[in-house]
């Protein structure tokens, strides 16, 4: 019984370090990460940070159809698959105002991944900590995208069904 009490005490004295967390940040000079030598890889890069920057960032959703195909496949649960469906829900349903000056892309891009078809843009987000009241904490979101002829064809992130 010893035993156990002693281990049970050496676990909680440790478990603060069993969720210690080193926190997320972006890349000082996010926009160089979306270059490539290979071209396909490069165009694809290009085509992503134009949807973080005039789309997602700046919400020039008229000029969505430059970087997304018509048949858009959309794998997170609160938007439409289709250009219009992705259109519709960031001007209607977020209701984002559009920038007209975009400038420099300033989210915090953590990585840019391509590979084959795919690019995966791996983004430092910031929360309320739920357990910790007027404290936040970061952690990493993904946006992935598969690209037909240098345009989003279907994309997924680890978005959950909003609240109403």
């Amino acid at each position: 019984m010893k035993t156990k009490t002693a281990l049970l005490t050496a676990l909680a004295l440790a478990s603060p370090a069993l969720f210690a967390q080193e926190p997320v940040v972006g890349h000082p000079d996010p926009e160089s990460l979306f270059v490539d030598e290979d071209p396909v890889k490069h165009r694809n890069k290009q085509a992503a940070l134009h949807i973080m920057r005039e789309l997602l960032q700046c919400n020039q959703w008229d000029r969505a159809s430059e970087w997304i195909t018509d048949r858009y496949i959309q794998h997170n649960p609160n938007a439409a698959s289709g250009l219009q469906g992705v259109v519709y829900y960031f001007t209607e349903v977020m209701k984002r105002p559009r920038t007209d000056d975009c400038g420099k892309l300033t989210t915090p891009v953590v990585d840019v991944v391509a590979e084959g078809d795919m690019v995966v843009v791996m983004i430092a987000r910031e929360y309320p900590h739920p357990q910790k009241p007027g404290e936040t904490y970061t952690t990493t979101w993904f946006d992935a995208w598969r690209f037909v002829d240098g345009k989003a064809d279907e994309h997924w992130d680890p978005a959950t069904i909003a609240a109403r």
